[in-house]
């Protein structure tokens, strides 16, 4: 049987000590950037616990779950041990240091995309493994053939998108005010293609991202400048690029994986200003769903009454009925 790991990237920022390191290393303009180091980039509300719990639920046929963090710990030991008392997922905490050996001087980080694109550096990850944010969760039962097929290529969750369309409305909405490139998800991607040329790349959006250590070790061993461009940046910046695309475009081209359309299996949410009503009708949505995956992206900027509304809904589908992450 394939043996796949999960792979998590956590941060705390309301950590007194992480929170002073961040304002040691940052400008007030960089703060001010919702994609490069605002508040909601580094606010935990427990998201990490239900992530963990969905796994274990949903996913026990996982080998082990690896939390990269920065000198950080989530204390999930009691956690599991309370809700999964016959067994659950190993966790291993693995540290920046860890997977920046080596690149020491690049440390400390507090880019997610620099993160990333070290993990498959993690010691002891399995050949395949998948990446998840820590405000993703499963919402119902997985098998590993979601994620890779028998013969071990990747299933990758995306949709296509026109690269040179994607480049001309990018151009007239990229500037921000100090006149500096904004931070984009697209405009990442579309820094892959300078590795893989192509006339379209995979927008796989806030999807669980099915990888492949030993790619990652061929092209960085090829490309030791690709590395550098990413881990060199503190913060995120706009000459980065997305990494995980530049695989999982690779392999998709190269008949190494499988496409599967992003509707009807991500949901994604994420509270918007001047919108009421807006997290009330996309729960609606959900419940009627059958959705594989789920992303509650930036619940910190939610009202308390949506924010439980939410939560309770996360603590329902996972039976974490009296779980309370405040005190966890």
């Amino acid at each position: 049987m394939m043996e796949i790991d999960a792979v998590i990237t956590w941060v705390d920022g309301k950590d007194p000590a992480h929170r002073r390191k961040l304002l040691s290393y940052s400008s007030a303009v960089q703060r001010e950037e919702e994609d490069v180091a605002s508040p909601t980039r580094f606010d935990s509300l427990g998201e990490i616990f239900y992530l963990v719990a969905s796994l274990n639920r949903f996913a026990p046929w996982l080998r082990k779950i690896f939390i990269v963090t920065d000198a950080q710990d989530p204390g999930l030991t009691p956690f599991l041990q309370r809700y999964f008392p016959k067994a659950s997922i190993p966790v291993e905490i693995v540290d920046h240091t860890a997977i920046f050996r080596g690149y020491e001087q690049y440390l400390p980080v507090f880019n997610s995309i620099a993160i990333e694109s070290m993990t498959w550096r993690i010691p002891g990850l399995s050949e395949h493994y998948i990446e998840f944010n820590d405000d993703f969760l499963l919402a119902r039962p997985a098998q590993p053939t979601d994620f890779f097929t028998p013969e071990g290529k990747s299933v990758i969750y995306a949709d296509k998108y026109g690269a040179a369309w994607t480049r001309l409305t990018r151009a007239l909405k990229s500037r921000r005010k100090d006149g500096g490139k904004k931070v984009t998800f697209k405009g990442m991607m579309l820094g892959a293609l300078d590795y893989v040329p192509s006339r379209y790349f995979l927008h796989y959006g806030h999807t669980p991202r099915p990888l492949r250590r030993s790619f990652f070790e061929r092209f960085y061993a090829e490309r030791p400048d690709a590395l550098l461009r990413n881990i060199s940046c503190r913060f995120r910046d706009a000459s980065q690029f997305n990494h995980e695309e530049v695989q999982l475009l690779a392999l998709y081209r190269g008949g190494e994986a499988v496409l599967r359309k992003v509707g009807g299996n991500l949901f994604f949410l994420q509270p918007k200003e001047g919108k009421p009503d807006y997290v009330t009708e996309k729960m609606r949505r959900l419940e009627s769903g059958s959705y594989r995956f789920c992303c509650f992206n930036s619940l910190d900027k939610a009202g308390e009454k949506d924010r439980s509304l939410v939560i309770d809904w996360i603590k329902k589908t996972l039976s974490l009925h009296d779980f309370n992450e405040s005190t966890a």
